[in-house]
């Protein structure tokens, strides 16, 4: 990961060669007797901690607007604790003030820059926690993790439908089944290899997770397919969000790694609802039937509007 923020290291290397060059060229050298070793230790490990703070920022993070906001931080806070270590060791004339404006100047530009970027840190933590939850919601059996997506498999989503049909029969809450499938599908593998048809799915996962509810549960259902379980869910709310997920993916640029085009990519999505009939009992495979129809008449109304638009 270190490879991808060379150039920020060199900066900073260049920067603190370039104040030890200019500290010597307007100094003099302290003698032995001159220094204040204790303040060497206490500004020299200030500087040293926030170099290897960086080092493992940059190598655990790629690049973006956290890891600039972070490493200009440190960056500003090393070198200016460079400078303060710098000033034990020479001694320049007073008429000289670059020095203060290094190491008074760049400490709270530094610790700003840090501030910020922790604080969106914290936000990116957040949004990524919220994604696990979401994965985990309720209970998870690692065995029916597909490995592609990281998400649930059919068995999970089967077990998790037996538990929202019992609480929907007795809270009376509406459920909804959302099966969404990938168009064409076939013609990436064929176009682009099975390896960038795996990275389409994990990609196209992580995209509706960011667009699910809380409550919502996504599952990897089969080949193309997910499925999305919407408890306390009716049928104008759930074909809303459907239609919203479908949006999202219609505008969701995926990157091929070979040429590095941007492909677009349209689902179809099938409606399933819980039976609105309190006494007769759902099962999970039936409405996983209801969602299945749903979907091929779905894509039925998209193969016609192709033949009617060619």
């Amino acid at each position: 990961m270190l490879k991808l923020h060379k150039w920020k290291i060199a900066l900073l290397g260049i920067a603190a060669n370039l104040a030890l060059i200019a500290n010597l060229a307007a100094g003099n050298l302290k003698t032995w007797a001159e220094i204040n070793w204790l303040d060497v230790v206490s500004e020299g490990g200030l500087a040293t901690l926030a170099v290897v703070w960086l080092l493992l920022i940059l190598h655990s993070r790629p690049s973006g607007r956290v890891t600039q906001l972070l490493s200009l931080g440190l960056s500003c806070i090393a070198l200016a604790g460079f400078q303060d270590v710098l000033d034990e060791f020479i001694s320049l004339p007073e008429a000289v003030l670059w020095d203060h404006w290094i190491e008074s100047g760049f400490m709270p530009i530094g610790l700003a820059l840090l501030t910020f970027g922790i604080y969106h840190w914290h936000r990116e933590q957040l949004i990524i926690s919220e994604q696990l939850r979401k994965r985990e919601r309720l209970f998870r059996e690692h065995r029916d993790l597909n490995f592609t997506t990281n998400l649930s498999g059919a068995n999970y989503l089967r077990k998790q439908l037996q538990h929202e049909l019992a609480a929907h029969q007795s809270e009376s809450a509406p459920l909804a089944l959302l099966l969404i499938d990938i168009d064409n599908f076939a013609q990436i593998n064929r176009r682009y290899g099975n390896s960038e048809g795996d990275r389409l799915l994990q990609a196209l996962g992580e995209l509706l997770l960011l667009n699910i509810r809380r409550t919502d549960l996504l599952c990897h259902y089969a080949g193309d397919r997910f499925a999305l379980v919407m408890p306390a869910t009716g049928k104008l709310l759930a074909e809303t969000l459907a239609q919203e997920i479908a949006s999202a993916v219609h505008h969701f640029a995926f990157k091929t790694h070979a040429q590095g085009e941007s492909v677009f990519h349209t689902v179809s999505i099938g409606v399933a609802l819980s039976s609105p009939d309190n006494q007769i009992l759902d099962t999970p495979e039936a409405l996983i039937t209801r969602a299945n129809k749903a979907l091929l008449h779905a894509k039925e109304k998209l193969q016609c509007a192709i033949h009617l638009a060619a």
